[in-house]
């Protein structure tokens, strides 16, 4: 049997690792190359001495790692090939998988993330003006992952049962199979019915291709990019994640408690929401020592 790695297919879960860095967190392609590539050589690495490489296993990778130096890898080379490990190790605990253990890394700082202006969230959502069918199936899509600050994977995995307009809900499956159970409300909701006159209510995926399939993730990527350029707003600062990093830092802003934004989130630790609170005063840190009427004379 030839081991997976370079010469071969990486491990099913590694792909679909990937295609997350790739679809739902905007990782360039050249990075997505780059630890396809770092991964590939952990795997053969692995193969080579008997071991499996998932999950991973702390002498496993400082073993791996050991190996690059010793093969003059760069210091960032050996850095970024760590990191990606360490991010696919977060990445199976998050998707319901063990996990493993990866040796701990230097501490760096924590990027902060990009979101978009309410006014670029408005200038894009008035892009998608129109009754054609597929200006109001993009308008909901947007209003949902903004106005209910979902992962791109969980709006194209909703179908009609999960949709209670009686009720004015939405069941979401996120990371790990969690459930949680989301209100629709103003705009979202209006968007969404409007949709929904046009659709129909007949059973399968809410949102549907132009052909009658189910929309995917790659195609919601290209979708927002259409409407960015129609909204003249960069392509490098549009793609699905960041109506939902937008979602949370302006509803912190406009005084939600973190509590309430982790429920929202489906984050499993209040830790991992607590980056949008550190970028909120990292922002106005920015503003009151910029903006020149942010002192007082």
């Amino acid at each position: 049997m030839s081991p997976l790695g370079e010469n071969g297919p990486l491990d099913p879960r590694m792909e679909s690792f990937l295609e997350y860095l790739s679809l739902e967190r905007a990782f360039s392609p050249n990075t997505c190359q780059a630890y396809r590539r770092d991964l590939s050589k952990y795997v053969s690495f692995c193969a080579e001495r008997g071991r499996d490489p998932v999950p991973p296993e702390v002498d496993t990778v400082s073993l791996f790692l050991a190996s690059l130096r010793s093969q003059g890898a760069a210091k960032s080379s050996v850095q970024r090939a760590a990191a990606c490990i360490k991010s696919f190790s977060r990445f199976l605990g998050e998707v319901g998988e063990d996990p493993g253990k990866v040796p701990m890394l230097p501490d760096k700082p924590s990027p902060m993330p990009a979101i978009l202006t309410e006014g670029e969230v408005l200038r894009l959502l008035e892009a998608t003006a129109g009754d054609a069918p597929g200006d109001l199936r993009d308008r909901a899509m947007i209003e949902l992952l903004y106005g209910c600050g979902l992962r791109a994977s969980e709006l194209c995995s909703l179908t009609m049962k999960d949709l209670d307009l009686s009720s004015g809900t939405v069941r979401v499956r996120g990371k790990g199979d969690k459930v949680r159970v989301l209100p629709l409300v103003g705009e979202t909701r209006s968007a969404l019915e409007r949709y929904l006159k046009v659709r129909g209510t007949h059973q399968g995926p809410i949102f549907q291709g132009d052909r009658g399939g189910p929309f995917r993730r790659e195609m919601l990527w290209k979708m927002i990019q259409r409407r960015g350029r129609q909204a003249c707003i960069a392509a490098s600062r549009l793609h699905p994640h960041i109506l939902r990093h937008s979602c949370a830092t302006h509803l912190l802003r406009r005084g939600m408690d973190l509590r309430t934004l982790q429920c929202l989130l489906g984050h499993s630790s209040v830790r991992t929401t607590e980056v949008y609170t550190h970028f909120d005063l990292e922002l106005r840190d920015v503003y009151d020592r910029s903006h020149p009427r942010a002192q007082g004379s």
